[in-house]
């Protein structure tokens, strides 16, 4: 029986049937696991993006509760109240991007036994994008996926992306990964940018949300990416833009305002995913599942439209 482990309602906003979980990945890295259980037409894997932790989905939760979804959610190794990984808590790190994938072992672990309604489906934000890709290309047992904003690739521009790469390599090889990346600090974005200038969401009362959480509860925050984050991530994306799309019915979502990830490479991904479809939201910013109440719900609804025609129980 998995451990019980903390969650803070009081920012919460969600289903109160929240059940919280440590779980240990093979490696020994402690994380932490969400599971909201009421639904009858299956099970909703959200992975979450970098800096995220499971109580910021708790909204989603109850939007996907709604429309008869249950939800399982992570906080990743090195954020949330997950194991942080280098000296520097607040920094973004991972020793390899495809150990994510001991973390999606341990999270079907957790969940594996549990009278949980089936079948299951995954739906994965921004950095989850590669997460949830190559757990689908690895066969993650879901009948149908969908992503938000997925880092697919990573935004940078073509003058600063041969930078980027020598930078991130370099700076492993003389001890200097764990530094963060120009542009970026110790801060954590939605504390450090206001609401003007910040490329998440166009809803100010969503962000206001965000900005509140992490005030009260500032364990759960981690601040900007690292060197050694950055080149990990390239590498994936790399290595799995080379390789075809899974067979896995597939929907995304991105805003027609994204700054956060590359959408070329979402549109490159796309266009050869055979069982695949890209809607694009206008108007909408990073976070489509914390933007205006409209895009939100079309964000839902289509989701679970998507879902439904999948589920045994439709």
């Amino acid at each position: 029986m998995a451990e019980p482990a903390p969650f803070f309602a009081d920012i919460a906003d969600g289903p109160d049937t929240v059940q919280t979980h440590w779980v240990t990945a093979k490696d020994g890295v402690r994380l932490r696991v969400a599971i909201w259980p009421e639904g009858s037409k299956g099970t909703v894997l959200l992975f979450p993006g970098r800096s995220e932790y499971i109580e910021k989905y708790s909204l989603a939760a109850e939007d996907l509760r709604l429309r008869g979804y249950a939800t399982v959610s992570i906080d990743w190794r090195g954020q949330g109240l997950a194991d942080r990984l280098v000296a520097d808590p607040m920094a973004g790190f991972v020793q390899k991007y495809p150990d994510y994938q001991m973390d999606v072992a341990a999270m079907l672990g957790c969940i594996a036994g549990m009278d949980l309604p089936m079948p299951l489906f995954l739906l994965a934000h921004s950095m989850s994008g590669a997460i949830g890709l190559r757990a689908l290309m690895e066969e993650l047992p879901v009948a149908a996926a969908a992503f938000t904003a997925p880092m697919f690739g990573v935004s940078l521009s073509p003058t600063m992306r041969p930078v980027a790469w020598g930078l991130s390599w370099a700076s492993r090889q003389v001890g200097k990964g764990t530094a963060y990346v120009p542009g970026s600090s110790s801060a954590t974005y939605v504390l450090d940018a206001p609401f003007e200038e910040n490329s998440l969401t166009s809803d100010r009362d969503m962000y206001e949300h965000m900005q509140r959480q992490l005030r009260e509860h500032p364990e759960l925050a981690i601040g900007g990416a690292t060197y050694h984050w950055l080149n990990e991530a390239l590498k994936e994306c790399r290595r799995l833009a080379k390789r075809p799309s899974p067979d896995y019915p597939t929907l995304t979502f991105m805003g027609s305002e994204e700054k956060i990830i590359d959408p070329e490479a979402v549109h490159d991904r796309m266009s050869r995913w055979e069982n695949g479809r890209l809607e694009i939201l206008p108007g909408a910013e990073h976070e489509v599942m914390m933007e205006k109440p409209e895009t939100r719900k079309r964000v839902f609804d289509l989701a679970a439209v998507h879902f439904d025609a999948h589920s045994h129980n439709s």
